[in-house]
């Protein structure tokens, strides 16, 4: 088998939401049997960036057997210069195409590819309601009283979920979205209060047998950190994520001065970035992103050196729909395998047209898909509007 071509697409179109362009691609053979991936890099600023660079890379695999993964991972990584150590822009690059080579590999040999990793260890996957400073619903909110940020859980919960994950410091009691200048050094009493005081009124209202994840992507620094993980620690914060620019010292003084666990991961590619997180002691889950890390070669491998150290594994989902189903097959394959995110733009029909399934949790369990390769693919929406272009 051999790949002939490659379509690599730009779904940027008029209805998205600002700051929503997701970048995909398509990975033909000369058996008929295609492979879909995506670089992880839809939202925020970056896509253009992303999508130049799956440009650059994908002729390099051309004519090459998509079966040889960890052949093509390697010609990717030593044969581009700057994915050696790279980031997310070379990174998602090569992530989208090896994403979509398992995925054939899994149709020809008609398998999913959790069977590929090793087998199934679990039927479901525990999920979070991710992000609920955005609502928990079809369309985007702004968690700004109190009142916002308790009804959001609420109806999560009601839904069945046992952990939720929310940033109490995105916005400020009118609806602001806060800046580093509000957000780093040492906090006045004002900003201090109105974060404990959410995260009590969140605690309180959805009782002690739900776990609450503490989002702070990495907006904060590690003095607003400490400040921040020691007024909240008495409200049995799950998961303490991205406290500070993800940098091996300063995540270790983070975690040497709170008594919450640490998660870092969606803005760390390659098991040599993770590696130092391992060694000095200083992550106890990680979050990589498949979609940007590397892909499923990759990401398996960082998934196993972390269970090397007992760190545990949940996989960053901020994509497509297909993005999840590739966090899934991975997540049911790994023994370290500890939650899955549900971000709640999962939830909204600008994303869920891209692709043919739908996956939802029901209850807060996931069920993985059994279908053959990723167990998703991308819908005709994707090839209709999207503009393509084509390397053969």
């Amino acid at each position: 088998m051999k790949i002939t071509k490659i379509d690599v697409i730009a779904v940027d179109v008029e209805d998205n939401p600002k700051g929503w362009h997701p970048i995909v691609c398509r990975v033909y053979t000369d058996e008929s049997i295609y492979g879909d991936g995506e670089s992880a890099m839809a939202y925020g600023i970056g896509a253009k960036a992303a999508h130049g660079m799956l440009l650059d890379v994908a002729p390099l695999i051309i004519g090459m057997n998509p079966f040889d993964t960890e052949v093509i991972w390697e010609k990717l990584y030593k044969s581009t210069f700057w994915a050696q150590n790279g980031g997310s822009v070379i990174f998602s690059a090569i992530s989208a195409l090896d994403i979509a080579l398992w995925d054939i590999k899994g149709k020809a040999l008609q398998m999913p590819i959790y069977a590929l990793l090793g087998g199934k260890m679990r039927d479901k996957l525990r999920t979070y309601a991710s992000q609920l400073q955005f609502g928990w619903g079809e369309r985007r909110e702004i968690a700004a009283s109190i009142a916002d940020y308790v009804k959001y859980a609420k109806i999560a919960v009601a839904q069945g979920y046992d952990a939720i994950k929310i940033d109490f410091f995105t916005f400020d009691e009118t609806g602001r979205r806060l800046t580093s200048e509000d957000t780093t050094r040492l906090l006045a009493p004002k900003y201090k209060n109105m974060v404990v005081n959410r995260v009590a009124a969140v605690r309180d209202a959805i009782g002690a047998d739900v776990d609450i994840i503490m989002e702070n992507h990495s907006y904060i620094d590690a003095q607003v950190a400490v400040q921040l993980g020691r007024l909240v620690e008495k409200y049995d914060i799950f998961l303490f994520e991205e406290p500070c620019t993800p940098t091996p010292k300063t995540n270790k003084f983070i975690h040497d001065h709170i008594n919450i666990p640490i998660a870092q991961g969606e803005r760390i590619y390659s098991r040599w970035g993770f590696a130092p997180y391992f060694e000095n002691g200083s992550i106890q889950m990680i979050q990589p992103d498949i979609g940007n890390c590397g892909g499923i070669t990759e990401a398996k491998k960082i998934c196993d050196m972390a269970h090397l150290y007992d760190v545990g594994v949940q996989a960053h989902v901020c994509a497509s729909p297909l993005s999840t189903a590739v966090a899934l097959q991975l997540e049911a394959a790994i023994p370290n395998f500890t939650i899955h995110e549900h971000h709640v733009y999962n939830l909204h029909d600008y994303n869920k047209r891209l692709c043919i399934h739908d996956y939802q949790p029901e209850k807060g369990m996931y069920t993985v898909p059994d279908l053959p390769g990723i167990g998703n693919e991308f819908s005709e929406f994707v090839f209709k509007k999207g503009v393509i272009t084509t390397i053969q």
